[in-house]
């Protein structure tokens, strides 16, 4: 009986052998607890993330993930409200793909793509440096009405922390705006004021809560057209 049981054991081993030779596939060691999620601490992450030396070369190869949804130069798809990450401050995205992977950004069509198995922790900045060294593509703005009263909002409210030219705060972790896609700013300023995007800035939610629709339709749309510097 003992003699049988190891006669199949080592056929069923020498049948998963073959198969990982006939697919290509490696047979996985246990992977070590960076490359399976973040840490439980997602700030310290992030810290830590910042000021690792990041390869762009491999965020390259690791951005082939994103492609689908963010497009091979980083434009994203305005249509559908994909945000447009090339020339992004590498802060920022470093800290929203931690948000999002750690569950303090909801974003359901993201998450599985950003996961601890299929992205390794370190792959995390280095996709962050590749999009940052990304040149910034044209963008797609608003309708141009009520940019008068959108100029006014954001200069009175926003330019303080995203800039006069909307060129954002790396340090702070504050985004480019400039450049960035109307429909995007809309819809994430809209989120961040009825408290729908769970990771903004605690201080800017406050703001825009006296906002109306058409406000946040002005802003959205002079932030859309601000000029890109870098």
């Amino acid at each position: 009986m003992k003699s049988s049981l190891i006669a199949l054991a080592l056929a069923c081993l020498s049948a998963v052998s073959a198969f990982a030779a006939e697919s290509g596939a490696a047979p996985q060691a246990p992977a070590s607890p960076a490359k399976v999620a973040l840490t439980a601490n997602p700030d310290a992450e992030i810290a830590r993330l910042v000021k690792y030396k990041a390869d762009a070369v491999k965020g390259q190869e690791a951005y082939t993930i994103c492609r689908g949804c963010h497009k091979a130069d980083a434009s994203g798809k305005p249509e559908a409200g994909y945000p447009q990450l090339a020339g992004q401050h590498v802060s920022v995205l470093i800290k929203q793909m931690v948000d999002v992977r750690a569950g303090r950004r909801a974003s359901p069509k993201m998450h599985p793509f950003i996961e601890g198995d299929v992205v390794a922790t370190e792959e995390v900045a280095d996709i962050a440096a590749y999009l940052n060294s990304l040149p910034i593509p044209a963008n797609v703005q608003g309708e141009g009405e009520m940019l008068e009263h959108g100029e006014k909002l954001y200069t009175r409210q926003c330019a303080s922390c995203h800039g006069k030219n909307g060129e954002g705060d790396a340090k702070k972790f504050i985004p480019r705006v400039a450049g960035q896609h109307y429909l995007y700013l809309y819809r994430q300023t809209l989120e961040s004021r009825d408290h729908g995007r769970n990771n903004s800035n605690a201080k800017m939610v406050k703001l825009l809560q006296p906002y109306s629709e058409a406000d946040i339709h002005a802003v959205s749309d002079y932030m859309s057209r601000l000029p890109v510097k870098r």
